[in-house]
């Protein structure tokens, strides 16, 4: 996982985000622990998660063994396709996108990094932000687009993505 920023300053992320993650192979498992601990100060409870949170995270194979169990303590799972997980990943940039934390620029980056993790599937690319991907070969390029016409078309692609959610389809037909 690149190091996303949080969206505000000492944000931990929710256990969906981090079942996302866990999804797309781009989970730190070394922060896992700590997040986990952190979530059991916010109401959830369960022996795995506790389990869980008692761990250093040095170790990531004791963090596989319990996450998943863990997650579930939070009724949280994680997604069964690629795709239900960029749909939260992608929500989760374009607030960050909204909140004026990260540029339109990071924003391609960032796709581009889940794309190439999850091998360029159709069906992400298909989702509101996926679209944004082909971007990346352009950005100050001097064959490429202008960049603030490039910037216009992830703006637009953010706001796509926050109004479908993390839960709708998200694509750019609607279906």
């Amino acid at each position: 996982m690149r190091d996303w920023p949080a969206r505000r300053p000492g944000e931990i992320p929710s256990p969906k985000l981090v079942a996302a993650w866990i999804a797309l192979g781009m989970a730190p498992t070394e922060r896992i622990p700590l997040w986990a601990a952190h979530w059991l100060v916010d109401g959830h409870d369960g022996p795995d998660l506790r389990t869980l949170a008692s761990l250093g995270g040095t170790d990531s194979h004791e963090v596989h063994d319990v996450v998943r169990e863990a997650l579930a303590d939070c009724h949280t799972f994680i997604p069964d396709s690629v795709t239900a997980a960029a749909r939260t990943a992608f929500t989760y940039l374009a607030r960050l996108h909204a909140d004026g934390l990260v540029s339109e620029a990071w924003i391609v980056d960032e796709v581009d990094g889940i794309l190439i993790q999850t091998g360029y599937p159709e069906s992400v690319i298909d989702l509101h932000l996926g679209k944004v991907s082909y971007c990346f070969d352009e950005w100050g390029e001097s064959w490429g687009r202008p960049t603030h016409l490039l910037e216009a078309e992830v703006r637009k692609a953010c706001a796509a993505q926050l109004a479908a959610g993390p839960g709708g389809h998200g694509a750019i037909t609607g279906k």
